[in-house]
């Protein structure tokens, strides 16, 4: 397979973030010609990019992508973009008027431009939210989105029906992904949408019960960040193009079965606590369906759940030691 990526010209909007900073060290491994993340470091961090932030391949730009004169000086002459800067799904819901602003009007804003500079490829990051609850499980993508409740999903499956538009119309090449629960180190660890799995190995680091809100059987499909970041590069190196894939792990876990394995990867004896569940959570259920990225993409998950964890874990009880020192 042709390298893409050797001497190209790439932009990675949010590569700061948790996941678009694995973009950037997967590429890098295939000796681009430089590499321009652009981030507000409000969800990503400059700690994120420790192991490339020297590189003298990478240009860093701290800004939003809500700037078009900003955004188009960082497409001006890029190859490829992959476009991860997102707000998160709590904060649509909180402030729907900046999810309007992040997710919609400047994802139009960058397609737009990619097609000003004939941009060769986008690969766009979208999610499993634009399902909602899903009708199938494993879930393909031609299940409807009709049972999503979000802004987040909306916004993500409109950026996905604009870059198909701008396909159909001006020939821009592009793939977008659709995630689903993705974890790992780097994710969020404080803050007010901190991951359950994090709240559990705080529990975990001070001899506290995890508490679990409801039953329990609530199940996910949890997808380690390292192999996220695999997918977005298969989607770059195919002939691909106007399709959407699923990237899971294709692995249902409950809630009560992600903590059962996060105290054993830890040797922790804690028990739950269970406590009445205060919201109604309309997606019950996640468990991706991942042939058609393994027959067009050749994209396959490596990462086990049990590996994923003990590899979290490893890096959370290291930064918290860190942190413990530094104060």
């Amino acid at each position: 397979m042709h390298n893409k990526i050797q001497n190209s010209s790439i932009l990675v909007t949010g590569g700061a973030g948790f996941i678009g900073s694995y973009v950037v060290e997967e590429l890098l491994k295939s000796k681009p010609a430089k590499i321009i993340i652009l981030d507000n470091l409000i969800r990503g961090s400059l700690e994120n990019m420790n192991s490339f932030i020297q590189n003298p391949l990478v240009k860093f730009i701290e800004g939003d992508v809500r700037d078009t004169t900003l955004l188009e000086n960082c497409i001006a002459g890029i190859d490829y973009v992959f476009h991860m800067a997102a707000l998160r799904i709590n904060a649509c819901a909180a402030n729907p008027r900046e999810g309007f602003e992040v997710m919609l009007r400047s994802t139009f804003n960058l397609a737009e431009l990619c097609v000003k500079y004939k941009v060769r490829k986008v690969i766009y990051s979208s999610s499993a939210s634009v399902y909602g609850l899903a009708q199938h499980f494993p879930t393909p993508e031609t299940d409807n989105p009709y049972d999503n409740q979000t802004f987040y999903g909306g916004a993500k499956l409109w950026g996905e029906q604009l870059f198909r538009s701008f396909k159909f119309t001006y020939g821009l090449d592009y793939v977008a992904l659709r995630y689903f629960n993705v974890y790992g180190s780097r994710m969020d660890t404080d803050g007010k949408y901190t991951e359950v799995m994090i709240r559990w190995l705080d529990c975990i680091s001070n001899g506290n019960s995890p508490l679990i809100y409801g039953d329990g059987s609530t199940s996910m499909d949890f997808v380690y960040v390292r192999d996220v970041a695999k997918a977005n590069i298969a989607a770059l190196l195919s002939e691909v193009t106007d399709e959407v894939f699923n990237v899971g792990n294709c692995e249902e876990t409950s809630l009560k079965q992600l903590l059962d394995a996060l105290l054993k990867v830890n040797n922790s004896t804690l028990i739950p606590e269970f406590r009445e569940e205060n919201t109604v959570n309309p997606v019950s259920r996640r468990l991706a369906d991942n042939s058609k990225a393994k027959r067009l993409l050749n994209f396959e998950p490596t990462v086990t759940l049990e590996e994923g964890l003990t590899e979290l874990s490893q890096w959370y009880f290291k930064k918290k030691k860190a942190t413990e020192v530094s104060i």
